[in-house]
């Protein structure tokens, strides 16, 4: 039996990249040994057009804090990085003190203007990988309205979607996260930011639709046994 402990972090983002950093270690450190925890989208900085440069160069000094923190716990954040063609949303995993995936945002949200401030990412990127033997995948934020993108993730046991979604649209991101979670049939941790204008609803959803979701809380947790995943795909079979 494959068991973990998952957390799905909600919290605001200031304007004080250090700071950001120390509260989301000081969150991590909340979090059990040999756990999954997931951060929301560029939780580290925001969409800080105005401080790119800076932001690029913060990078550097998280991956570091990172890497060392995710001895004993593996960590999924996005974060905005430079290279010479221009900025990416980069989406890292985080595990056994290495980075063990990396993938660039593909679907930039043109309501937000990202399209304007980063390169788009190579959608192969978006595909599986694993994780102490459980089959990951991962999507960012505007990419879950996108189906063709679920499918590069058939059969995978853990999905993950951080986010920066907007209050207006909560109810598509609830509604998106847990259609993602029954048609995939496989776990899906959502973390969403809890800036002001941000919607929260954090979740985690298992193979059959039930979530757990608290929007009072920055740390919301759930021991999720993947043997589920299996007994799912065999009662309700849907050639997964």
């Amino acid at each position: 039996m494959i068991s973990k402990q998952l957390y799905t972090l909600q919290f605001k983002t200031k304007q004080n990249f250090e700071d950001n950093l120390t509260y989301l270690k000081n969150l991590i450190l909340e979090c059990e040994s040999d756990s999954i925890i997931l951060a929301p989208e560029v939780s580290l900085t925001n969409f800080c057009y105005q401080r790119m440069e800076e932001a690029g160069e913060f990078a550097k000094t998280a991956t570091e804090t990172l890497l060392k923190l995710s001895g004993e716990k593996t960590i999924i954040i996005t974060m905005i990085e430079k290279y010479k063609d221009g900025f990416y949303n980069n989406l890292k995993v985080f595990h056994n003190g290495e980075l063990l995936h990396k993938q660039s945002k593909h679907k930039l949200f043109p309501l937000g203007n990202e399209h304007l401030h980063f390169q788009a990412g190579n959608v192969e990127e978006i595909s599986p990988f694993r994780i102490d033997g459980i089959q990951c995948g991962a999507i960012n934020c505007f990419e879950l309205r996108f189906i063709e993108l679920w499918q590069k993730l058939k059969g995978c046991d853990l999905i993950f979607v951080p986010a920066q979604w907007a209050k207006e649209r909560k109810d598509h991101f609830q509604t998106l996260t847990k259609a993602l979670a029954i048609t995939t049939q496989s776990f899906v941790m959502a973390s969403n930011s809890k800036n002001d204008s941000m919607g929260g609803g954090s979740a985690i959803i298992t193979p059959f639709g039930y979530v757990t979701q608290d929007d009072s809380k920055e740390i919301i947790n759930l021991k999720a046994n993947f043997n589920d995943v299996a007994k799912v795909r065999k009662f309700i079979d849907i050639g997964l």
